[in-house]
């Protein structure tokens, strides 16, 4: 609904409508607009752990982080609606504070992600400097993610060129930094 009419269209009554429900039953399940919102939300950081969860493992760190973000970037129909809902989901947070928890929850998330991926592409243990680099990481991907949902989606490579790039970044710093060690 929030796809096809936009967040304001959003109800209890509306989303009963569509759904085919009687209004009562889904108010037994949410009782409010922001209740309903709120599951939304939940539901969309729910959609993205799993599926960052389901990515199989590779022996090549590198190789690894590239399929992980690809699974955090809309790069297929469904997580690009994802993305769509949660922006949305987004700025309805000053209307809704508790979205703001989740929103803020989300960005953690991801940012422990990014922190985890740098772990494993440079070997080191967590420090200040590993968590700009996680930061910056971040940054990139939530940047490609919106350059992606813009429209620049058709061919996708120039994003997952761009990710190769600062993947390769962080392992040349770990190389860097062993050879600087020996």
């Amino acid at each position: 609904m929030i796809l096809d009419r936009g967040i304001s269209a959003v109800s209890v009554r509306t989303v009963a409508e569509q759904a085919g429900l009687v209004v009562g039953s889904l108010r037994h399940v949410f009782p409010t607009r922001a209740e309903l919102l709120s599951f939304s939300a939940e539901l969309m950081v729910q959609r993205a752990t799993e599926r960052v969860l389901a990515t199989p493992w590779s022996d090549d760190p590198q190789q690894y982080a590239l399929d992980v973000i690809k699974r955090l970037l809309p790069l297929e129909p469904d997580s690009r609606a994802e993305l769509e809902v949660n922006l949305a989901l987004v700025a309805e947070c000053p209307a809704q504070p508790s979205l703001g928890e989740i929103r803020d929850h989300a960005h953690e998330q991801l940012l422990e992600a990014c922190a985890r991926l740098v772990e494993l592409l440079t070997g080191r243990p967590r420090d200040p400097e590993l968590i700009v680099t996680a930061r910056r990481l971040h940054a990139i991907v939530d940047g490609l993610a919106l350059h992606l949902l813009h429209g620049e989606h058709d061919d996708a490579e120039w994003a997952l060129a761009i990710v190769r790039d600062e993947l390769a970044r962080i392992t040349g710093e770990r190389g860097a930094q062993v050879a600087g060690s020996s």
